[in-house]
């Protein structure tokens, strides 16, 4: 199930605390009109931060979460935000449209191309 993709881990999870905080900001930089938007914007930012941070690995703050689980997370999370403009009827305002579908093909893209499994040398000298 864990591939060995070229993206560290941890640039996985820095880039996920930084996408999270793009979802925060997003409403309010770009003007969302969407009460619906804007919900599922902050929620799913808060999310991707919260389950970065509980994530086992370097970049986490409590290892609380199996890697596993976070991308069964990465791959729900990344479906929720492609379908969402069209689940939550916003699909009609472009700003948050195009936000969420480039957000949710990027990381997607980056979940794929993670290496999740430690190298032999990293296994080696825990």
């Amino acid at each position: 199930m864990l591939r060995q993709g070229p993206l560290p881990r941890f640039l996985h999870g820095a880039i996920e605390y930084v996408v999270g905080v793009l979802l925060i900001a997003a409403p309010f930089l770009f003007a969302f009109e969407s009460d619906a938007a804007v919900a599922v914007s902050i929620v799913a930012g808060v999310l991707l931060i919260a389950v970065a941070a509980s994530t086992e690995g370097a970049g986490s703050l409590i290892d609380s979460i199996p890697i596993s689980i976070h991308l069964l997370f990465d791959f729900a999370l990344a479906a929720v935000l492609i379908a969402s403009p069209f689940l939550f009827a916003f699909s009609g305002e472009s700003a948050p449209t195009a936000l969420f579908l480039i957000v949710g093909v990027a990381h997607l893209l980056v979940t794929i191309a993670t290496r999740f499994k430690p190298t032999d040398a990293a296994a080696k000298a825990r």
